[in-house]
């Protein structure tokens, strides 16, 4: 199984245009999307070619695949689920890959592993499981410091990085952990 993990997308229909390309070349089984789709948000600047009515149409081009899982990030509103085709306001959800592997998938604001400003609320996982999130726009992939059974993955941010590069993630079941997510930068065309 190969997963195809994006976060903090923040409306740039440049940069949701770059993810788009980089799904066709990818050609995962599923798309995970970790929130902060739509809205740039109060805190964070205007992203490069903000319109997020031309994000809408290639969001919901993935929704009809029935192979997307999103979760609500903090910039997220109800308005927002009016326009996309699939579900976008769970707090989280339980993924489990076909190697039996639990991923965790949530945004940061509500659970998160205590990184880069992300909340320190890990719930309850079993060990060999791995928090997947967004929120913080910084890459992550390694142990939580406090419970290092379980690992944390942070694509880093589509379109508003915080650590340089515009970025997704990768995740392929079968492989150790620490093997299994890495980080793909998006480059500028």
């Amino acid at each position: 199984m190969k997963l195809l993990i994006a976060s903090d997308i923040h409306g740039s229909a440049y940069w949701a245009g770059r993810l788009m390309e980089a799904i066709e070349a990818e050609q995962p089984d599923r798309i995970v999307l970790t929130g902060d789709l739509l809205y740039h948000g109060p805190r964070n600047d205007l992203p490069r070619d903000y319109a997020p009515k031309q994000v809408i149409p290639m969001l919901n081009s993935l929704a009809k695949t029935g192979n997307l899982v999103a979760v609500r990030g903090n910039c997220e509103a109800e308005v927002d689920q009016m326009v996309l085709d699939f579900p976008c306001m769970a707090d989280y959800a339980v993924m489990c890959d076909d190697a039996g592997r639990e991923l965790f998938v949530t945004h940061g604001h509500v659970f998160g592993a205590g990184f880069h400003n992300s909340v320190d609320n890990l719930p309850q996982l079993p060990a060999g499981s791995a928090i997947v999130y967004g929120h913080t726009h910084v890459k992550v992939n390694e142990p939580v410091p406090a419970r290092p059974e379980v690992w944390a993955f942070n694509p880093g941010s589509v379109s508003i990085p915080k650590d340089g590069t515009h970025s997704y993630g990768l995740y392929e079941s079968g492989l150790p952990v620490a093997e299994a997510f890495r980080h793909v930068v998006l480059e500028e065309a």
